[in-house]
């Protein structure tokens, strides 16, 4: 009987999947949808956790690794988390198709532009950062294009004019360094940089040297970004860590089970030249970049 209610249960939940993608399924959805189902492991989860550190618990023999006080790796581990159970909600307050890939949703507002996709969370989680650890100046990206865009440059009033290829900046509106400004400036990197940009733009890192703040990515129109946002270390040396993600339709940064590894979900492991499996896309080997 049993197995009959778990057949019903694979099933039930791949013909939702078919009809909610309209028949555009990735291979590894379906294999992660169908684990998920026969293991649904949650030994990790403190569900009354209000941030990372706190929601997510160490599997035994392991340690957090150790970083400096107001450091991007701990802002990062020390992130604002919304309730448990909370859906993830995309920019037009609509629930996404999907809400069983997560088990934390990130505290960052999605504005309702629907600009702010995958790689657009990041840098916003990135640019939030250095805004409130006084290190404005830090603040810029690259335009696909390859030109820079900061936002001292932008706070003095400077805009680009893009003319296909080309950019130029040129003073065009009156110095604000406010808050509110600060986020139309964002609203400008989410439409020029994404994916491909940061990959172009930022330093690669090896798999051995990976640490939280480094992004598993895959350049292309579309790609793809996950974040790391946590890390453990056993005494062997093995490392395992935790992914986040932004995504399009323009949604909740959340935190990502791992269904290829139930038994250690929601942290990952990656080995070189090894495809990475999330919930939502299928990375064909690890490649991680890191903000300057």
């Amino acid at each position: 009987m049993k197995k009959v209610f778990l057949c019903i249960a694979i099933a039930s939940t791949l013909f939702l999947l078919f009809k909610t993608q309209k028949g555009k399924i990735v291979s590894n959805q379906l294999k992660g949808i169908v684990q998920n189902t026969v293991s649904n492991s949650n030994n990790y989860i403190n569900k009354e956790g209000n941030s990372i550190k706190t929601r997510v618990l160490i599997p035994e023999g392991y340690t957090r690794t150790t970083y400096k006080k107001d450091s991007f790796e701990e802002y990062l581990r020390n992130y604002s988390l919304k309730a448990y159970g909370s859906p993830i909600i995309n920019y037009d307050g609509s629930e996404y198709f999907a809400q069983h890939w997560h088990d934390a949703i990130l505290e960052i507002p999605v504005p309702k532009n629907g600009l702010q996709q995958c790689a657009d969370a990041l840098m916003r989680i990135r640019s939030e950062y250095l805004w409130d650890h006084n290190r404005k100046n830090e603040i810029g990206f690259k335009f696909t294009s390859g030109h820079y865009c900061s936002w001292k440059e932008y706070s003095k009033g400077y805009r680009p004019k893009v003319n296909g290829n080309k950019v130029s900046f040129h003073k065009t509106a009156t110095a604000d360094n406010s808050k509110k400004n600060f986020y139309k400036y964002l609203n400008l990197i989410y439409m020029y940089a994404g994916t491909l940009s940061l990959h172009t733009e930022l330093p690669k890192v090896p798999l051995s040297k990976i640490k939280i703040g480094d992004m598993l990515v895959k350049p292309g129109t579309p790609g793809h970004i996950e974040i790391i946002i946590d890390e453990v270390i056993n005494d062997k040396g093995e490392k395992l860590f935790l992914l986040a993600q932004g995504n399009t339709p323009a949604q909740n940064v959340c935190l990502l089970k791992n269904f290829e590894e139930p038994d250690i979900s929601p942290w990952y492991t990656f080995n070189e030249n090894t495809p990475v499996y999330t919930p939502s896309y299928h990375f064909d080997k690890p490649i991680f970049v890191r903000f300057k």
